[in-house]
């Protein structure tokens, strides 16, 4: 599924698990991406090594990226040069697509250290965004979730930056297990940002678990579900170059964030609230009222700052709410998606399976369960 590219509110594509097929021309990378392409997606061995001679073995390096600053990346060390493999998490491997839409090339550097200035320029440091927000995400879903990664089997994802010729797009294909990321034509940035990349292998989670549909209000959930998660991936990154926020995409684009959460119309497409028509709309619009029931939930409604961003929530019905905190809205909405929700739920069953969800977690008499319900209220969904 793709948004057509006539407006910043509509280039993001996140595809529920087919690949785009796009005419690109192929390019030379220079030498500091792998100097020798492989299959895209092979199994590749996660046996680490000793660490004692010169051997195999994972390790950490420091990557400039494009969005993050400086970070710190799990490597692997073949015995000659370094890979960005890692080996700790599921051999998740990150590759440079070379500007074509099949195919990749493993990213590999002979001292450990990525991106070159952190510009577009180093075709490096796009891997550096994709491999960091990568691991991010990993750590989100085992550290706070229990999910032993994207499918839950400990399997890591095959991440493909500089995807396409100028494609300012992004998709996840659960055909490959694998991530792909193309870049803005007006800046050369990557969309590998840490809601992108958050919100992509979202998808891969929603696919398999409740295995939400791509259209109508099921569809909606999906993408409103994906910009949960990858919002909830960016506060859990306390990453001091890309803050925490509820805006999706802000960093890659010039002209500002592809969609909100506080006030979701204000994208200039989305829906604030659920209205009998919700269903016809496009999934991003149609994930307006998801996106908003969270961050109601989570903050609150009316003027608020979060991490010197100024936000104010309106509601359906006028009402004032108090939020429950991010942590615990993200385990109710998680818990629902897995345990709750199906391929053909829409939002009047997503509220029964949040309410489900946080009778579960905190008890059918507790504050939480109430804050859902009210939170539901003020997006018109009864």
């Amino acid at each position: 599924m793709t948004h057509p590219t006539s407006s910043r509110r509509t280039r993001l594509a996140v595809l529920l698990g087919t690949a785009a097929v796009l005419t690109a021309t192929a390019v030379t990378a220079p030498a500091t991406a792998a100097t020798a392409a492989e299959p895209p997606y092979a199994a590749v061995g996660a046996g680490v090594g000793t660490g004692i001679g010169p051997g195999p073995v994972a390790a950490t390096g420091t990557g400039h990226s494009q969005h993050a600053g400086t970070v710190p990346l799990t490597t692997y060390f073949t015995g000659s040069a370094y890979q960005l493999r890692d080996t700790t998490r599921g051999n998740q491997r990150t590759l440079d697509a070379m500007n074509r839409t099949g195919g990749g090339t493993l990213f590999t550097d002979p001292d450990n250290d990525w991106g070159g200035t952190g510009t577009p320029a180093d075709r490096q440091s796009a891997g550096v965004d994709a491999h960091y927000a990568t691991a991010v995400t990993w750590d989100f879903y085992k550290g706070v979730l229990g999910r032993n990664g994207i499918r839950g089997d400990g399997t890591g994802v095959t991440s493909r930056v500089h995807y396409g010729s100028n494609y300012p797009n992004a998709f996840f294909d659960p055909s490959c297990f694998c991530a792909n990321y193309g870049d803005d034509p007006a800046t050369g940035r990557t969309l590998a940002t840490l809601d992108i990349v958050g919100h992509e292998l979202t998808h891969g989670v929603i696919a398999s678990t409740a295995g939400l549909g791509s259209s109508g209000e099921p569809g909606g959930l999906n993408e409103g579900t994906a910009d949960i998660l990858g919002t909830a991936i960016e506060f859990f990154a306390d990453n001091t170059t890309d803050v925490g926020d509820y805006f999706i995409g802000e960093r890659v684009f010039t002209d500002g964030p592809l969609r909100r959460m506080d006030h979701p119309s204000l994208d200039g497409h989305s829906r604030d609230y659920w209205s009998r028509d919700i269903g016809t709309l496009d999934p991003y619009a149609a994930s307006g009222p998801a996106r908003h029931f969270f961050y109601l939930l989570a903050e609150g409604s009316g003027p608020k700052e979060i991490n010197k961003i100024s936000y104010d929530s309106p509601t359906y019905d006028g009402s004032k709410l108090l939020g429950i905190g991010r942590d615990k809205a993200v385990r109710i909405w998680y818990r629902a998606l897995s345990t709750y929700m199906t391929s053909t739920t829409n939002y009047a069953r997503a509220r029964t399976a949040t309410l489900t969800a946080a009778a579960d977690l905190y008890g059918p008499a507790s504050v939480e369960y109430g804050r859902v319900a009210a939170a539901w209220t003020a997006v018109n969904v009864r």
